[in-house]
Formats: C-alpha cells, sequence, structure tokens
C-alpha cells in the first residue's frame, strides 16, 4: 500500500513538534492536498490541535499498547485515501516507554513503519554546537531514519551560516528553519498543552506558522521525502474481526470537560455496532434518552467544578442510570472522579459529585502513577483473564483505586491495586487501549446489547 508519510520528531519534549506539525498541516491544507495526522505514543491533547487543523480525528500509533502489525493496519485504514499522512513524534526521538528502552519511542514507530523523518533541532542559542547535537541522532542507531531537520527559534541570519556546514559535515538536508515566533506560543498546565477551544485565536495562530514556513521552510522537500517512503504491507481485515453485535445506542461525555479519548476506541465500538451519542455532563440536565450504556472519558473536570457540581439535575441522571438501573459504563481518569462523592479543587475546595464511586477525590500537586500499565484482573474468571493495556497520567488520586484489576509498569518491577469493576462498571484512572484487548470492548457492547433487551423488555 502506497502511503506518502513523514514524522516530526525532535530531541526532547518543548522542542516545538506541535507547533510545526500543525502548521505543516495546515500548508498542506492550503496546496489543496489531503492530508490525514497521527500521534505517536498515548497523548490525546496534541491530537486535538491536528483536529483543529483538519477539521477530522487524529489518530494515536503506539507500540506499546499494539503489535506492529495492527500498528501499521490502523495507519493504513486511516490513510487509505489520503494524499500525505503526517506522524507527530513523542518526547525525545529515541525516548520509549522506560528510561533504559526504546520500546514505543518515536524512533520505534518510525521503523516499525518505514516512516522517514524530519528532526527539529530547538537552535536557539546554539550555533556550531548544532553540528555535533546533530550527530549524536543520526548515528545513535545504524539506521535512525532521519531524512532531514529543521531549525527551529533559528534566525534567517544563523540559519544561512549553519545550513552548508550540517549538510557537508553530516550528508543530512536542512530542510528550513522557523524563527522565534512569540505570537505563537501556546502555554501549558499540568497535563500539557491547554487546550485548542481555550485560544481564541488559535485558527490565526496556525494559519500564521503555515504561511511563515512556506517562506522559511522547503515545503516541497518535505513533501518529496514523504513520497520516498516505502510501501507498506498490511492486512487491514485483520486488525479486528468485525462482528457486530446489533444496533446499541451508548453514550459518551463530551465536552470541553471531558474530550480525552482515543479516536481508534470510539470507532472500534462503532465496528461492533454501537451508536455513540455525545452528551455533555456540564451543560445538559440529564443523560440522553434510551442509551444503553455510558462512557465518561478524561479531562479536566478540576477546571470545571462549580459548574459539574451545581448541575444537579445531570448528577442525580447520572446516580440513577448507573447506581440504581445497573446500566453498563466505562469511566477513565477524570470520568472516574467525576463519579465520586466529592473531589476537591486545586484549592482543596470541595465539590459534591455523582456519588457512583463511594470515596473521595483528591488533589495531590504532583504526577501519581504516570506512564503505561497493563492491567489484568485480580481474579481471573472465565472470560476474563485478558491484558488490557493503558496510560495513567493525573494529578489526583482517590480514597477508593479499587482492587478489582492489577496494574503492572513496563521494565519495572512496580504494580499496584486499581479498578472498580463489577460487572456491570468499569471505573479507574488509566486511559484504555481497546485494540490492545479486542475483547474487552466487545464484552462491553455485548453488556449493553443485554441492558438493551431487559430494558425493552421492561
Amino acid at each position: 500500500m502506497e502511503i506518502p508519510r513523514i514524522m516530526i520528531a525532535a530531541g526532547s519534549s518543548g522542542s516545538g513538534k506541535t507547533i510545526i506539525t500543525c502548521g505543516l498541516l495546515q500548508a498542506f491544507k492550503n496546496r489543496g492536498l489531503k492530508a490525514v495526522s497521527f500521534k505517536c505514543g498515548p497523548d490525546y491533547i496534541d491530537p486535538l490541535f491536528h483536529k483543529t487543523v483538519l477539521g477530522i480525528p487524529s489518530k494515536n500509533l503506539d507500540t506499546f499498547f499494539v503489535s506492529p502489525g495492527t500498528v501499521k493496519g490502523l495507519m493504513a485504514e486511516t490513510a487509505a485515501y489520503a494524499d500525505i499522512a503526517v506522524i507527530e513524534g513523542v518526547m525525545g526521538y529515541y525516548d520509549g516507554a522506560g528510561i533504559k528502552t526504546h520500546t514505543a519511542s518515536s524512533y520505534e514507530l518510525a521503523s516499525v513503519t518505514d516512516t522517514p523523518v524530519v528532526l527539529i533541532v530547538n537552535a536557539r542559542g546554539m550555533g556550531i554546537s548544532v553540528i555535533p547535537y546533530i550527530k549524536g541522532f543520526l548515528e545513535y542507531k545504524p539506521c535512525s531514519g532521519i531524512k532531514a531537520v529543521i531549525l527551529n527559534q533559528a534566525s534567517n541570519v544563523v540559519y544561512n551560516e549553519l545550513k552548508p556546514l550540517i549538510e557537508e559535515e553530516l550528508g543530512i538536508t536542512v530542510a528550513g528553519y522557523l524563527p522565534v515566533m512569540p505570537e505563537c506560543h501556546i502555554e501549558s498546565r499540568h497535563l500539557g498543552l491547554v487546550m485548542p477551544k481555550e485560544i481564541e485565536d488559535i485558527q490565526e495562530i496556525i494559519n500564521g506558522i503555515a504561511v511563515k514556513m512556506e517562506e522559511c521552510i522547503n515545503i516541497d522537500k518535505i513533501i518529496s521525502i514523504a513520497k520516498s517512503a516505502p510501501s507498506v504491507k498490511v492486512n487491514t481485515s485483520g486488525i479486528l474481526p468485525v462482528c457486530s453485535y446489533g444496533k446499541v445506542r451508548i453514550g459518551v461525555a463530551m465536552d470541553e470537560v471531558f474530550c480525552f479519548y482515543y479516536e481508534d476506541n470510539l470507532k472500534l465500538l462503532e465496528k461492533l455496532g454501537a451508536e455513540l451519542i455525545y452528551f455533555s455532563p456540564l451543560h445538559n440536565k440529564e443523560l440522553p434518552g434510551n442509551i444503553d450504556g455510558c462512557i465518561f472519558g478524561g479531562g479536566y473536570p478540576e477546571l470545571y467544578l462549580k459548574g459539574l457540581s451545581s448541575n444537579t439535575s445531570m448528577l442525580k441522571s447520572v446516580k440513577q442510570a448507573l447506581s440504581v438501573q445497573q446500566m453498563p459504563y466505562i469511566a477513565e481518569c477524570g470520568g472516574f472522579l467525576y463519579l465520586h462523592e466529592n473531589m476537591e479543587d486545586t484549592s482543596h475546595n470541595n465539590y459534591r459529585l455523582a456519588g457512583v464511586i463511594h470515596a473521595d477525590a483528591v488533589y495531590k500537586g504532583k504526577l501519581q502513577r504516570f506512564g503505561y500499565v497493563a492491567l489484568k484482573p485480580a481474579v481471573c474468571a472465565s472470560g476474563q483473564n485478558k491484558e488490557i493495556k493503558a496510560h495513567e497520567f493525573h494529578y489526583y488520586d482517590s480514597t477508593d483505586n479499587g482492587r478489582s484489576y492489577i496494574a503492572a509498569k513496563p521494565f519495572r518491577n512496580i504494580q499496584w491495586d486499581c479498578i472498580h469493576e463489577n460487572g456491570q462498571g468499569f471505573a479507574g484512572f488509566p486511559h484504555l487501549y481497546f485494540y490492545s484487548c479486542p475483547g474487552f470492548a466487545r464484552e462491553f457492547v455485548e453488556k449493553c446489547l443485554r441492558y438493551s433487551l431487559l430494558r425493552n423488555d421492561s
């Protein structure tokens, strides 16, 4: 399968990958190219910026979550009818799921998918020292996959002096530069970049970056490198045995509070026969009518606690559906916190919430159990003994995290109890990736179908 594609990687976080990826996507769009985008790794914020540019969801590609074959299949499924695909890297190019491994790194994903790489080099404050810096990335592995570099936060004068030196000494293409652009800075908070919808002039910022990239970067060269990517051998029919269980309606919390979702999770539920009904726990007064299940994804409930707590009709609707009517549900991280009795804000003021989980959510002020995890049931019952992979990233903790599953960190001898699971609901901090265990998604849809049949019979 021919898929013109490029990865935008960097030496570290904070080097400008997201800004440059978005600017490049906008430049392609301005040229009339149909682009699709991906994010390497488990991040759920950066894809929202891609979506802001393209108007279509961006997806994650992660070699910790799934096998190389599934990664390539998911990429091909999305990019099948695109003119070009852009993958944004994660952290530093060789950084992976642990300090001592490149598993799940941008490098591994580029290698698995045979994707040529453009390395973003933050050259601010650097002169000729940029040469050994680049040299290290080119030579650290025998086949780095890096085909070009872009100097970020460099002046025109410095760029014009460094470009011939870099190309002569290292034999690598310097595809351009971007100057310091303070008007295009995007603020961060504890979970990463602020959300695109919070930036009033986000589209204007991205358009400005695209215009500047056309001036300072050889976009034609980037496209040429993308077109040089070798064909990909995939078997898309093997990604998931499509087996619809009949139509079920699943409510999905989706608003400015709850918006951290893996797009492929939602698409997988649709493949299995689910109709997704989106609603807002912040703005709507109650759950959608005639739904057979519910999903509360991650997000920033701590920023909207006053509104969530004061929407008492929604809280009562959720409590009635989940605790009384026993509707199947999944709640992850921010959604898990929303289901607690109480949650405190970052100033430790308490707010009453749904009360489905009989515990309190407590702000800790620092990361708790951050990173990849593999989840296994604490008691392996029939049909429930498969591992599902996930990612955690939260500054809160719970007075009761559950004990239905055991979470284990890869490459470290660390594990802990987590997850409230009772055959009806599944709630905890981990953000699940359904393709790591498609049976989990199938079982959830089956639960929703059984609930639908019982509801319609009553």
